[in-house]
């Protein structure tokens, strides 16, 4: 094993190289359109998502961005039975999703998830001369 190999070992064996499934990047965001609605800020906290729930929501086809906003919303949480409403037809989180949230929003949340998780934004540099 070459120095260099060890080196970079040793670094990522540093306690600052935090596990990325335990301590995953957060944002606020403002929802435009809610905001406007309730005459406040209605603000989201995102979280990236680790690779297994990545991997997951990546098979979902159609519930794709549904399947992001669900597991990267902290803030709200869609899981909370106060959502769901028989009545009207929300029945499961992603309905309480689509029932709250536009087309737009959704698809833009899932977006913000996908970078958070170290997706839409180049995670390698190339390394000249090496």
């Amino acid at each position: 094993m070459d120095s260099k190999t060890e080196n970079v070992l040793d670094l990522l064996l540093r306690p600052e190289m935090q596990d990325v499934r335990k301590h995953l990047p957060e944002k606020r965001v403002r929802v435009k359109r809610l905001s406007e609605l309730a005459g406040q800020d209605v603000i989201f906290t995102l979280r990236g998502l680790p690779y297994d729930k990545i991997r997951r929501a990546q098979k979902m086809e159609d519930d794709r961005a549904l399947s992001m906003v669900l597991d990267g919303c902290a803030e709200p949480d869609f899981r909370d039975k106060r959502l769901l409403d028989e009545e009207t037809g929300i029945i499961t989180p992603f309905d309480a999703i689509k029932s709250r949230l536009t087309t737009g929003e959704i698809d833009e949340i899932a977006v913000e998830v996908q970078i958070l998780s170290g997706y839409l934004s180049r995670a390698l540099d190339e390394v000249k001369n090496a």
